[in-house]
């Protein structure tokens, strides 16, 4: 996988289509965000509003509240009269933002084993298969985008949005670690039972279990970071707690 930029690497990114409902910014965002987590920015990296804009195909504006929102979520240093530049991973937001994942989520899976309708675990078991064969054919940035559906999934077919939202707005500096944890660190076919097991238990209406499975699979992470941390030092902030959250 390749991982850092030479110095003189542009990235190519997708231009915004003008056929849309959502607002210009809020896709500029979700674009920049998918390219930090996939590496296609080096962690120190500059970037500028006109080059992003003038590569999407839209003006400034959307471009500079989007950089705003990627500062806020912590991937991006505003710096005035400097520039703005990609944030190294933060150990220490990496672990605080896995302890209020797994805070939301253990209460997220006890409800779904509760209220989970079959034809919506039939639709996790779907994406079960889709992991498969993403994990089959190494496609890294798929598998990611499924395993994030299978959990916004979970949450969102037992009205549980608001919980899902705030996940998401914790979980950035985690994502470019399961990006990169995949498949050398953290192993597809590892994810795939894990994901089976939660579903598993979901379905049997088991809530010990199902809450006991989405523990371990949200605390993978917790084996996988200190490999990628001594494997790419160059990408992470030299912030580790001396008591992490376990």
């Amino acid at each position: 996988m390749r991982l850092v930029l030479a110095e003189n690497d542009r990235i190519i990114l997708n231009r915004i289509q003008a056929d849309s409902a959502e607002p210009v910014a809020r896709r500029v965002f979700r674009e920049l965000r998918a390219a930090i987590v996939a590496m296609k920015f080096r962690p120190g990296q500059a970037i500028s509003e006109q080059d992003i804009a003038d590569q999407l195909g839209v003006s400034r504006q959307p471009v500079r509240e989007a950089f705003i929102k990627l500062s806020e979520a912590g991937l991006l240093s505003i710096r005035p009269q400097r520039g703005s530049f990609i944030v190294k991973i933060s150990v220490r937001q990496v672990f605080d933002a896995r302890f209020v994942r797994e805070a939301v989520e253990l209460a997220v899976v006890r409800r779904a084993v509760a209220e989970m309708k079959g034809r919506d675990i039939d639709l996790l078991r779907d994406n079960l298969r889709a992991q498969a064969h993403a994990a089959e054919d190494r496609d890294h940035g798929g598998f990611l985008d499924l395993d994030e559906r299978f959990h916004r999934d979970i949450a969102l077919h037992v009205g549980c949005e608001y919980a899902w939202r705030v996940v998401e707005e914790t979980k950035a500096q985690m994502d470019r670690v399961r990006y990169l944890s995949m498949p050398e660190a953290t192993p597809f076919s590892l994810l795939i039972a894990q994901h089976q097991a939660i579903v598993d238990a979901i379905a049997d209406r088991d809530a010990d279990r199902a809450e006991a499975a989405m523990r371990q699979h949200l605390q993978e992470i917790l084996t996988s970071l200190p490999q990628l941390a001594t494997r790419f030092p160059d990408l992470f902030a030299d912030d580790v707690p001396s008591k992490p959250f376990g």
